[in-house]
């Protein structure tokens, strides 16, 4: 059975919500106002995350909420009662980081669709299994992985699998470089990457400058011309 393609937009205020649903969005993910690794993005209070889910409800548009910073023990009674909220009020999915944080969602709100974040850096179908077996009901692949992985990973498990076409790339592994936590303490598994790997860099040997630029920076994710071999592939999302 082919599976079905599914068009996800980000939404980083009210406004990006409207237009993601006006230009065709099947779904929005958008972020809370704390525990979402976009932190310097908008981002809705819990009285606008309910009015974002009735206003894409209502014409059909899924919603699914993004806590998936790592989250500390102190903070954990606060995001549970967030993504309590979020269930009461209708949201479609919440997708998360956190293992902890998801098996204990998984296990209180069993009816409760959670995703496995980008930022938990899923790269080959042994790790999409593993959180398979857990509960996990989608998994969103890292970015890094390739077109050919894709296509045997979605041909290898019933799980709703998603990819990235469009947006910034980590010159690590999505989420898990520490070298913006380690520069200026923001970290990027906390929603705060300075990307201070795309500043300019001189590349030194011998105390003498033999390169100089942008040396670390990745282009950012354009991959328009991929989404037939994607579809092929049975990739539900995008």
């Amino acid at each position: 059975m082919k599976k079905r393609i599914e068009l996800l937009a980000p939404a980083g205020d009210f406004k990006s919500l409207i237009a993601a649903v006006q230009n065709g969005a099947d779904a929005v993910y958008l972020g809370f106002s704390s525990f979402s690794a976009r932190a310097s993005a908008e981002n809705f209070t819990l009285e606008e995350l309910k009015k974002a889910i009735e206003y894409a409800h209502i014409r059909n548009v899924k919603i699914h909420l993004a806590l998936n910073t790592l989250i500390k023990n102190d903070e954990f009674d606060a995001a549970i009662a967030i993504a309590e909220k979020a269930y009461e009020y209708g949201v479609d999915a919440i997708i998360v980081q956190d293992l902890g944080f998801a098996m204990t969602l998984i296990k209180y709100f069993p009816k409760l669709c959670i995703h496995a974040s980008t930022q938990m850096t899923t790269n080959n179908l042994d790790g999409v299994k593993t959180l398979e077996h857990l509960g996990f009901k989608r998994i969103v692949l890292a970015r890094e992985v390739s077109i050919q992985e894709i296509e045997y990973i979605c041909r290898n498990t019933d799980v709703e699998i998603e990819a990235f076409i469009h947006g910034a790339l980590c010159i690590s592994y999505s989420g898990q470089c520490l070298m913006s936590s380690m520069i200026g303490g923001r970290s990027a598994n906390r929603g705060k990457c300075a990307q201070a790997c795309r500043l300019p860099y001189e590349l030194l040997q011998d105390d003498k400058v033999i390169d100089k630029g942008y040396l670390l920076s990745p282009r950012d994710l354009c991959g328009l011309e991929y989404i037939p071999g994607l579809i092929d592939a049975r990739c539900y999302l995008f």
